[in-house]
């Protein structure tokens, strides 16, 4: 029963934490433009749009590595908020460098554009420091047996019913 309790902790956590990776990558892609001061105002239908494509995005490429990261953390206990912001950075990584080409005959990826490297590793980084506040703070508490209870005190001697 722990185990399915904890299942639906780590799917919360991994949809909260791509919200916020989804978010991040589409404000940091969009911040150019809204520096322009003559681009006026921006419509809100327009960015929970992008911010919905941003979340479908991350969520998509990041279920395989963010699902190994949580294998990983949940079966050594592994709690630390470092390890979960570190595990997210690899993952923002692992996402960026699966879209960039490339090839193994000189074993370079080609076209790589620094910028978007760091937005999408500085995503995966806040996505893991949120997966850590909502899941990881208890990873493989599940496999712990609960706490033994403590037997009921003794009754007083006068209220035995042998004491008669």
């Amino acid at each position: 029963m722990f185990l399915i309790g904890r299942l639906v902790v780590i799917f919360i956590g991994f949809l909260a934490a791509c919200f916020v990776g989804g978010m991040i990558v589409v404000v940091a892609l969009l911040f150019p433009e809204f520096a322009d001061l003559g681009a006026g105002p921006v419509d809100q239908g327009t960015i929970e749009i992008l911010l919905g494509f941003g979340f479908i995005f991350v969520s998509g490429f990041a279920l395989v590595p963010a699902a190994v990261i949580v294998a990983i953390t949940e079966a050594l206990y592994i709690r630390s908020v470092l390890a979960y912001a570190v595990g997210g950075g690899l993952v923002g990584l692992a996402c960026y460098l699966g879209l960039v080409p490339f090839h193994p005959d000189t074993f370079q990826f080609e076209g790589i554009v620094r910028r978007h490297l760091e937005i999408m590793t500085g995503a995966g980084i806040a996505a893991g420091v949120v997966y850590w506040l909502i899941a990881g703070r208890n990873a493989g508490a599940w496999r712990e047996p609960p706490p033994a209870r403590r037997p009921p005190p003794p009754l007083p001697s006068q209220s035995r019913p042998d004491a008669r």
